[in-house]
């Protein structure tokens, strides 16, 4: 099995707007250091190579992100050891805050691409129901410690 995450966030401004341009003008070098990392498998992206401009809400400004994982040491080396981190420091700047719950992982079988519709079904599952062993965040992982402190950072 493979780890799957969907992450989603609303953004301040609209996409060229120069008060998102430092998290715009990143997302090419933050996604090849993802598709460069040990365990990396597989991420959403249009022909442009991000995801951003592909709509799965009404809203127009929230954006996805969503990749599989060999496991979850790789996807949290990622997130955590990695320039991501300095990006997800700064997400005030640029994002919203959101009134459920936007990042769900749960497991894939080897081979499978999560679609869209099936990310928002494991997240709207999670915030209706909590961890399980159907979607979950960070918490329900006992073997990660990484998100914690960044957490409380």
């Amino acid at each position: 099995m493979h780890l799957a995450e969907l992450n989603i966030a609303r953004l301040k401004y609209p996409t060229d707007d120069p008060r998102v341009a430092p998290f715009m003008n990143a997302l090419d070098l933050v996604n090849g250091i993802a598709e460069r990392s040990e365990g990396f498998v597989w991420r959403l992206k249009d022909d442009s190579g991000n995801a951003t401009d592909m709509k799965a809400f009404d809203d127009e400004r929230i954006i996805v992100n969503m990749s599989v994982w060999r496991d979850v040491a790789s996807f949290e080396n990622f997130v955590w050891k990695t320039v991501h981190k300095q990006f997800y420091a700064r997400r005030d700047e640029w994002f919203s805050i959101m009134d459920k719950q936007h990042f769900a992982m749960w497991w894939v079988e080897d081979g499978h691409a999560p679609t869209i519709a099936e990310a928002k079904e494991r997240l709207d599952y999670l915030n209706e129901h909590g961890n399980s062993d159907h979607a979950f965040s960070w918490s329900h992982l006992p073997e990660v410690k990484l998100w914690q402190s960044a957490r409380c950072a």
